[in-house]
């Protein structure tokens, strides 16, 4: 695991996600303040997109459209500013409600990966304050899936609370790369129990450890306050 504090993490992620676009393959896209602002920054670099897939990790079971979409914020803040080819784009349905949803979405990573675990070259994530990332949960039954690669979230442990659909584990895991961004000092808290204790479901994030992949956590000074607490 790879700690780097940074005064600038959307600039620092957005050199990663470039360097990730310049080489092609599959990226998978994180909802957030922060991930936005990495969005707008690496959209105004020079880059062919023609040979990047773009995923989700997770997403609300609404409209593409919708307000509380990781969809729509990605196409706001990304999509929409891309010129020349565009990458190909898998997004979650997430209209069809968050089972109907979760189906649909393993069925496309099978169909793009075959039947062993997906390898998504760079998986971007951000952490909540109780230290769930995607959509798991602390205490969730969806933290010990293995099986499905897909689940949905039906009440989720913050607002909005709305459900959702997430990747689980084996997908986080088996990414060749897997990007953290947090930024602010509410998540300080969130980045100690995550990345400075022993892993445990009570802190979702702190089971991303990417096997052989590798695991980059980028924070801001806030964000990074606490964590000499408990390393």
């Amino acid at each position: 695991m790879e700690i780097t504090v940074v005064e600038d993490v959307a600039g620092a992620a957005a050199e990663r996600i470039a360097e990730r676009v310049r080489a092609g393959g599959h990226i998978a896209l994180s909802g957030g303040s922060t991930p936005r602002a990495a969005h707008e920054r690496v959209a105004e670099a020079d880059l062919d997109w023609g040979r990047t897939t773009l995923w989700f990790g997770d997403d609300r079971a609404v409209p593409p459209d919708h307000e509380h979409s990781n969809f729509a914020m990605a196409k706001a803040s990304l999509l929409d500013r891309l010129k020349g080819e565009p990458p190909d784009v898998h997004r979650i349905q997430g209209e069809l409600g968050h089972e109907e949803a979760a189906a649909a979405y393993e069925r496309e990573l099978r169909q793009a990966f075959g039947e062993g675990p997906p390898r998504i070259d760079l998986l971007m994530l951000g952490i909540g304050p109780d230290a769930h990332c995607a959509s798991l949960f602390p205490g969730d039954a969806a933290l010990s899936e293995r099986e499905r690669w897909v689940t949905g979230v039906d009440t989720p442990g913050l607002p909005p609370l709305v459900s959702r659909v997430t990747v689980t584990l084996p997908v986080l895991n088996a990414a060749g790369a897997v990007l953290f961004l947090v930024s602010g000092d509410d998540k300080a808290e969130a980045v100690a129990r995550a990345f400075g204790d022993a892993p445990g479901p009570d802190a979702p994030a702190s089971l991303v450890r990417p096997d052989p992949g590798r695991l980059t956590v980028l924070l801001d000074p806030p964000a990074a306050a606490r964590l000499g607490e408990s390393r």
